[in-house]
């Protein structure tokens, strides 16, 4: 290749074009087939919500199910869109893909480089996890945009001292604190990093900044009871009236309800679950936040040398030439130092943002695979620090690894052993819907039920019969039901005039169920599941009239493994 014609490539592969390129590739990422896969359990609930509150008007807040923002945007989705899946995810999906716009501005303010910024651009577009929870209806990924906007309006807050972005601000506050009780995190970690740069005297407040500060925390705090009284119908959540105390008010509950949940420990896990997440879906991004804390502090330790040179031979009386030399290297040290400042803070807080956050979230109780992401985005900006042509090259590579690992788990459309999933709805249950959408009547007789309020909305919820466990015979002969649904556990052996099949419901990577074959496992993905099983008995003929084949086999059974295989998927 000629000198002429690379230079033609770079030419026409500009900052600015490349990072162009990872937007689109970002949103596409997100926004494809985003309907693939059968709602999570709690995607499920969170969209029944959504459409209760547009089709009956009635929202209050329950720290079960974290903050009001989520609901509103989507009920918003459902009244300009219609209530389908695909409509549901949107919104998560262009929040997540505009965390990488946000990347820009960061970049714009000298807070990273060239080549940081299209690094850590290509990893927020290709991430497993910031995929996955992109394509995901819950409240966390709306959350991370919130807390990397709060991060961008400050710094530029800090850097062009106007009121708008005091304001902006605000209103990123207001949206985090709105989504989840675990947003205070975060603004701790801010305020606490603020205070020691301004104590070390590391940044200058613009002159009005007291003004600028009021205004902002009035429309954060504005929003906020806005959207938590559900528009002045539920000041109890805020306040107690006479009707009320203080231990029926939001916050009160919301601190209870989720000490509660951490000291049971309900979704238990080791401190260390994250970071086994991390090495399962995120192994260049972690190692390369490793290799730029070493890069930090080996050039820390440099710098401390240089100054102890210059100590000990003004102190031993070395020739003025060497005491010269030494002096010059280390201002100029100094002055390196002095032109990335900014990039050096940058990195620091984001250490500090990391170490914190994966701290906080390894010693909460709830171990969650959604809560990685707000650990994630800090450990990609670690990994930035002092991004050399090589090392960026040696990321791009490696980010193949993330490319592979974000196809399988995001686009094969088929249960798959992954601890990413945590309890998701199976794909068994597209069977099930079947049968029931070709039945005139359904027999729900199961503790286990979710997704079906969710696909069986309005009025389609009609023919479906719902009891909470199993019933009597006189019950089941009276409904004439064409199928009944019931939970494995708490089923019949048989029920006469009707055949039965035994599905998954909702199904989840099962440690135990592989502990022995775990090299094995990480290789081939290829792992039993743990599952929560439905029996469904069809009348004769049901399936030829959903259209399917009546299965060859007989009861599911719990060794057999219908997902697509890790080496097949890629192969």
């Amino acid at each position: 290749m000629t000198p002429s014609t690379l230079s033609e490539i770079r030419k026409h592969l500009s900052f600015e074009r490349l990072f162009f390129i990872l937007v689109l590739l970002t949103f596409a990422i997100r926004l494809i087939s985003l309907d693939l896969k059968l709602f999570h359990h709690d995607e499920a609930i969170h969209a029944w919500f959504s459409y209760d509150l547009l089709t009956k008007g009635g929202y209050s807040y329950d720290p079960m199910y974290h903050g009001p923002l989520l609901y509103y945007l989507t009920s918003g989705m459902f009244w300009l869109f219609g209530d389908t899946d695909l409509v549901a995810r949107f919104l998560p999906a262009v929040f997540g893909s505009a965390l990488v716009l946000l990347v820009y501005p960061i970049y714009r303010m000298g807070y990273l480089d060239r080549k940081q910024t299209l690094v850590a651009a290509l990893f927020i577009a290709v991430s497993p996890d910031l995929v996955y929870f992109s394509r995901f209806l819950r409240h966390d990924i709306f959350q991370l945009f919130f807390t990397l906007l709060i991060l961008v309006a400050l710094l530029a807050y800090l850097n062009y001292g106007k009121l708008r972005y005091g304001i902006l601000a605000g209103i990123a506050v207001a949206g985090g604190m709105t989504l989840k009780e675990d947003m205070p995190i975060f603004l701790l970690i801010f305020i606490t990093f603020g205070l020691y740069l301004i104590l070390r005297k590391k940044i200058t407040l613009p002159r009005e900044w007291k003004r600028d500060a009021a205004v902002g925390i009035l429309v954060a705090l504005g929003l906020i009871i806005l959207l938590y009284s559900s528009f002045g119908y539920h000041w109890e959540v805020l306040v107690p009236d006479a009707t009320h105390t203080l231990n029926q008010t939001g916050w009160y509950k919301a601190v209870d309800h989720w000490t509660a949940m951490h000291n049971m420990c309900r979704i238990c896990g080791p401190w260390f679950f994250y970071i086994i997440l991390f090495l399962l879906y995120e192994v260049p991004i972690i190692v390369l936040a490793f290799l730029g804390i070493g890069q930090f502090f080996a050039t820390d330790c440099k710098v401390r040398a240089w100054t102890r040179n210059i100590s000990s031979s003004i102190s031993h009386g070395l020739p003025r030439d060497r005491i010269d030399e030494l002096t010059k290297v280390s201002l100029y040290q100094l002055r390196h130092r002095g032109e990335d400042h900014k990039k050096r803070d940058f990195f620091i807080f984001c250490l500090f943002w990391m170490a914190i956050s994966m701290a906080a979230y390894a010693y909460i109780g709830e171990k969650v695979p959604w809560l990685i992401i707000h650990q994630l985005l800090p450990m990609i900006f670690v990994g930035m620090y002092k991004m050399t042509s090589r090392k960026a090259a040696i990321a791009v590579a490696a980010s193949a690894f993330l490319i592979v690992m974000t196809w399988h788990v995001a686009f094969v459309p088929a249960d798959i052993s992954e601890p990413i999933v945590q309890v998701q709805n199976s794909e068994d249950m597209r069977t099930v819907m079947k049968l029931m959408d070709a039945s005139n009547r359904v027999m729900v007789a199961s503790k286990d039920y979710w997704p079906l309020p969710w696909y069986y909305r309005g009025s389609r919820w009609d023919k479906i019969d719902f009891y909470g466990g199993i019933v009597d015979q006189t019950t089941i002969s009276s409904k004439d039901a064409d199928m009944i649904f019931t939970h494995d556990t708490e089923s019949y052996p048989s029920i006469e005039g009707y055949e039965k099949k035994t599905y998954r419901l909702a199904y989840w990577f099962s440690y135990y169920d592989n502990e022995n074959r775990i090299p094995e496992w990480y290789l081939l993905r290829d792992g039993k599941l743990g599952s929560i099983n439905i029996d469904v008995f069809t009348k004769p003929g049901l399936y030829e009239r959903a259209g399917l084949t009546v299965p060859a086999f007989g009861e599911f059974s719990q060794e057999q493994s219908y997902q697509v295989p890790f080496t097949a998927a890629v192969s």
